[in-house]
């Protein structure tokens, strides 16, 4: 079975027959006990209906020591979610799980990179379909379902546009809109789901070149940093939003900044590295991303020079004595 998804909303929708809950920053997945009978285990599913069950033990056997739990069958539809360093959830965290396989390796990760399964759906309890069912009916019984469970069940809020804008100042994907009456419809995109992520613009120092694939001169991707007093930490490399008249003025932009190596003071992944011109970190630009806060920028796209901030001028301030 493939998860229902939602649709790209335009404003938040008002009025009691929705309900708006967290977009969260994670892994989709379906769990299903039917796979291994009565004995706590469960089989877990990606969005392509791929079985990775093996790469989430501590999700998979999450529900192992609850008794009652363990009798019952359950169809769950949730997202596995980690925290990065800010305390955000961020899927480039997940990462260093999600292909990984052999069974020493896995056990490692589950205490170096915890996760924590957010179920927002029940679609099957003790054999009964409740894909029919509204939300509002799947919604009451989950959380009655999983109470106490090492599996979170979601706060859902009726004040939408309070909760895209707390989402927003506290640096999250976004929300998701969801009609209370609505059936889930396996597969499908559907307008009786919203979702409504947001788009951060920040400022970011540039420390290298890419150019376009089969070009050498053509300037097709930055290599954008954070500034801090030590230097820039390297966030991302940045190609959306460079077209051919942004690639002819950011050249002339970077003549004559070349340098032999990283201005970077972490170290750039290889995949990014390859390939590139390093620059002096003097040139700052505005991007815009999605989310905040993360270690790496997620769907960013450049936004223009900005000719009246210097790399100093994003360097955080230093607290003082005064501050708590």
């Amino acid at each position: 079975m493939r998860p229902m998804l939602a649709t790209h909303g335009d404003h938040v929708p008002p009025g009691e027959e929705w309900a708006h809950e967290v977009k969260w920053d994670g892994m989709r997945i379906l769990a299903d006990s039917a796979a291994y009978g009565d004995r706590g285990r469960y089989r877990l599913t990606s969005r392509n209906e791929n079985d990775v069950t093996s790469a989430w033990p501590d999700v998979a056997e999450g529900l192992r020591e609850m008794r009652g739990l363990r009798r019952r069958d359950l169809l769950v539809d949730g997202e596995i979610i980690s925290l990065n360093d800010a305390g955000l959830p961020d899927f480039r965290v997940l990462q260093e799980r999600m292909h990984v396989r052999r069974a020493t390796s896995v056990q490692r990760l589950v205490t170096t990179v915890p996760v924590t399964f957010m179920v927002f759906d029940l679609l099957r309890l003790d054999g009964d379909d409740l894909t029919r069912e509204p939300l509002a009916t799947r919604r009451a019984r989950l959380a009655e379902v999983l109470e106490g469970s090492p599996w979170q069940v979601p706060a859902s809020y009726d004040d939408g546009a309070m909760l895209l804008e707390a989402t927003r100042q506290q640096g999250l994907e976004g929300i998701v809109s969801k009609r209370l009456s609505s059936p889930y419809r396996p597969g499908e995109r559907s307008p009786h789901w919203l979702k409504f992520a947001h788009r951060f613009r920040v400022s970011y120092v540039v420390g290298g070149w890419r150019p376009q694939e089969g070009t050498t001169d053509r300037l097709a991707s930055l290599l954008v940093g954070e500034m801090t007093s030590d230097g820039p930490v390297f966030r991302g490399r940045v190609g959306s939003g460079v077209g051919p008249r942004q690639s002819r003025a950011l050249a002339e932009a970077v003549a004559g900044l070349t340098r032999a190596a990283s201005p970077f003071v972490d170290e750039v992944p290889r995949v990014d590295a390859s390939g590139t011109t390093w620059i002096e970190p003097v040139l700052v630009v505005d991007v815009e991303s999605h989310g905040r806060g993360l270690s790496r920028l997620r769907q960013p796209s450049y936004q223009g020079v900005r000719t009246d901030l210097t790399p100093d001028d994003l360097i955080p301030p230093r607290p003082t004595s005064e501050d708590p």
